[in-house]
């Protein structure tokens, strides 16, 4: 018998654009015929547009192994993860996926509003096909994670997302499945309480179940994960040791020209429209000697007047490590008003001085208030650095402290 959790062969599906589910019930079909029938006759099924979420896509996973999965949206990593948990069927190829399945690939998937989150955690260990007892046996465990005990007879419509998503994730952790399916779900909670579900995703993978985990936080997936999976188009482009395939996937996204531009929602209250890269000498390139300064301009307009907009540029590494997150409003007075409350077109200029080391890095910027953010460019554009790292090759940042020397 195969040692692998998760086998895939040639699995690709197909999604017609207009076309409904299989009718299941007597209105369903009732319903299907009247749609068909109110349809013009060229809108024949071969007329409609077709999208492969997934195409011809490979692949084995050995039991108790933590992979990761990253690509652009519409990629097709959650449809993949569907297949995985036989919530959907493949239009052709062949899935396998071995043992108990746990998965958590929507907030609250299974949870019912009226029930309360006691009866919840029981409906929803039930439809992961965890058996009373083990949920029981479970259960203050459960109830303890999610840090919800004072509403846990409390109706989970009465929950917030946040709510929502510790109860979700606690059943689906600690029920005992021998693969554990988790969508991007984590971005809902807390920075501590992602912390402790990372930890928890850790700790399954040391006890030897499978874990496959999507995420758009880079550097979550290259703590947890040993293996990742790219999925472009649908397609596999890559799989193999997380730190290579994570460096491709994320030059591949990033341009390296030093300018771009971005499409722009006229009903968006605030777009980014560009993005360049200037060494000292001012030219737009994505190339810069690592001693010398280097400027970020950042186009932007402001249809609707709002207090406290802020915008920001960060640059982590090819592996999503944040080392730089500077804010417009680091360097206002406290208690300013941001110069962008008026509607408007601007253009903001970052000059980082020469700190880093040699090497790649990708760009983000965030605009928003304190209350809601507008705009997320992650990976908006490549920055490589050339120069000497002067023989100390894993130092990342370049600082220049007072040394002193005394005698004794």
């Amino acid at each position: 018998m195969s040692d692998n959790a998760i086998e895939m062969e040639g699995v690709s599906k197909r999604y017609v654009l207009g076309e409904t589910a299989t009718s299941t019930t007597v209105r369903d079909a009732f319903t299907s015929a009247v749609r068909r029938r109110s349809r013009p006759a060229a809108d024949a099924a071969s007329e409609r547009p077709e999208v492969w979420a997934l195409r011809d896509v490979t692949m084995e996973v050995p039991a108790g192994t933590t992979l990761g999965i990253v690509g652009r949206n519409g990629a097709g990593k959650s449809t993949l993860l569907k297949v995985l948990a036989r919530i959907t069927e493949p239009t052709t190829g062949v899935s396998r996926t071995r043992g108990a399945v746990g998965s958590l690939l929507e907030v609250g998937t299974g949870f019912h509003p009226e029930l309360t989150g006691r009866e919840n955690v029981y409906l929803n260990a039930a439809i992961l096909g965890i058996s009373r007892t083990q949920a029981v046996r479970s259960f203050d465990d459960i109830v303890d994670f999610a840090g919800i005990s004072r509403f846990i007879d409390t109706p989970v419509k009465r929950y917030s997302s946040g709510m929502y998503l510790r109860l979700a994730f606690a059943v689906a952790a600690h029920v005992e499945a021998d693969v554990l399916l988790v969508d991007e779900v984590l971005a809902v909670g807390d920075a501590e309480f992602q912390r402790r579900c990372l930890g928890k995703m850790e700790e399954i993978g040391r006890s030897g179940r499978t874990v496959v985990f999507i995420s758009h936080n880079l550097d979550a997936v290259t703590r947890l994960c040993p293996t990742t999976l790219w999925l472009d188009a649908g397609a596999l482009r890559a799989i193999g040791p997380t730190s290579q395939v994570v460096e491709e996937y994320l030059l591949d996204a990033t341009d390296d020209g030093g300018a771009r531009t971005f499409a722009d929602d006229p009903s968006a209250a605030v777009a980014v429209r560009s993005l360049r890269v200037r060494d000292e000498s001012g030219e737009a390139q994505g190339r810069v000697r690592r001693d010398g300064a280097v400027t970020i301009d950042v186009g932007l307009v402001v249809r609707e007047e709002m207090r406290g907009l802020d915008v920001a540029v960060s640059v982590e590494t090819v592996s999503g490590f944040r080392l730089i997150d500077e804010a417009l409003s680091d360097t206002a007075p406290t208690g300013s008003l941001s110069a962008l409350d008026a509607p408007g077109e601007y253009e903001l200029s970052l000059t980082l001085s020469p700190l880093l080391m040699p090497g790649e890095y990708t760009l983000n910027i965030w605009v928003g208030t304190p209350y809601e953010t507008y705009v997320w460019e992650h990976a908006a554009a490549r920055l490589r650095l050339e120069g000497s790292h002067q023989a100390r090759p894993d130092r990342v940042l370049h600082s220049v402290g007072t040394w002193q020397v005394g005698t004794v």
